[in-house]
């Protein structure tokens, strides 16, 4: 198994920068098998280290997933030369990594949005094949009902010739706001149905997706790392043992 430097190890877990951690290992912090480790070089096996930082047990994952609240006017992209995109939120170490969007949201969308440096399994939660549900809160210009909710359940035909899976449109407030659940997803989509039903959207919000659901403990911009559960769900939901 490779081998890989403690302080880059535990950099690479987010939480720290590099000289941070270097700092925390040089003053007895960290422990190693249960041995304290001085030495920053220290090389160990991140797949079999147990490694601990005071009483608290650090995993040194092989991915990294993270889970955002991504706020108005963010980019659901890795760069852009003139726009702040969901990557300039995370510190340094984590940018490094090469993570990227598990899905778009527009510019002006907020909510749930993953990143991962884990290619198969965004691949996998993206796949048409797997029909992952996406719920989105919607706010409308004026109201829907139940025609409309007909209409997404049925499988639109959008103007310009797009077929959409059957979607769920459940009313909230009088059809004012609603929740919108995709098991793709076409870009703009949302958007584009309910315009084609005379509904123009005023916001949209990304609750969930598959069995993952937006911590609201996140504010606009905030993120974290996945829980162990919700590692777990990903797992089963996607068919990878090793997440």
């Amino acid at each position: 198994m490779a081998q890989e430097r403690l302080d880059r190890a535990l950099a690479g877990t987010g939480r720290w920068s590099r000289k941070e951690i270097r700092d925390l290992i040089r003053q007895g912090r960290v422990q190693v098998d249960g041995a304290v480790v001085t030495r920053p070089e220290t090389k160990i096996c991140p797949e079999t280290a147990q490694v601990r930082f005071g009483a608290e047990t650090v995993p040194l994952q092989p991915f990294v997933y993270v889970m955002m609240h991504k706020p108005e006017g963010v980019l659901s992209a890795t760069e852009d030369a003139r726009r702040k995109t969901v990557l300039d939120l995370l510190p340094e170490p984590l940018r490094r990594r090469g993570l990227f969007p598990v899905g778009r949201l527009d510019q002006d969308s907020t909510g749930l949005m993953l990143l991962t440096d884990d290619g198969p399994m965004g691949h996998a939660l993206l796949s048409p094949r797997r029909h992952v549900d996406k719920v989105y809160l919607v706010e409308l210009e004026g109201q829907a009902d139940g025609t409309d909710v007909q209409a997404l359940a049925s499988g639109m035909i959008l103007g310009d010739g797009l077929r959409c899976l059957p979607a769920r449109l459940e009313l909230l407030d009088g059809g004012g706001r609603c929740l919108v659940t995709l098991r793709e997803g076409k870009y703009h989509q949302v958007k584009r149905m309910l315009a084609a039903r005379g509904k123009p959207v005023r916001s949209l919000k990304r609750l969930s997706m598959g069995p993952l659901r937006l911590d609201e403990g996140l504010a606009p911009g905030q993120w974290r790392m996945l829980t162990a559960e919700e590692m777990a769900a990903l797992r089963q939901t996607t068919g990878r043992d090793a997440l």
